[in-house]
Formats: C-alpha cells, sequence, structure tokens
C-alpha cells in the first residue's frame, strides 16, 4: 500500500509499521478504527467489571 512501510528485524520479520503522515490525512476515519481495534486487542484479557457494578462506580465522581 502506497504511503506505508514495514520495519524489519534482522530476520526480515516485521515488527513495526510507518505510516506517511498524508496517507494518515487521507485515510483519517480508517486509521481511528485500526487504533480502536489495536486498543480493544489489548485489553481483551483485562478483569471484566459487572455492568451494575461499573455504573455504581461512575455515580461515585
Amino acid at each position: 500500500m502506497e504511503g506505508v512501510s514495514y520495519m524489519t528485524d534482522h530476520h526480515n520479520r516485521k515488527k513495526a509499521v510507518v505510516i506517511d503522515l498524508k496517507t494518515i490525512e487521507q485515510h483519517e476515519e480508517d486509521v481511528h478504527d485500526l487504533i480502536d481495534t489495536l486498543i480493544a486487542e489489548s485489553r481483551k484479557n483485562d478483569e471484566l467489571i459487572d455492568w451494575e457494578k461499573a455504573k455504581e462506580d461512575l455515580t461515585l465522581y
């Protein structure tokens, strides 16, 4: 994809992605979706909190 490059390690395995700022501006919504997906994926093993408990905690603030 134009505007997207991969950084690789010494074994040529992809380790990072570099996205040109112009490409980000042109595909801003897609980039936001990607970031949201990465955040969700990083939290998939977080402890779950009961919805009623979460609502109760929110009313404390």
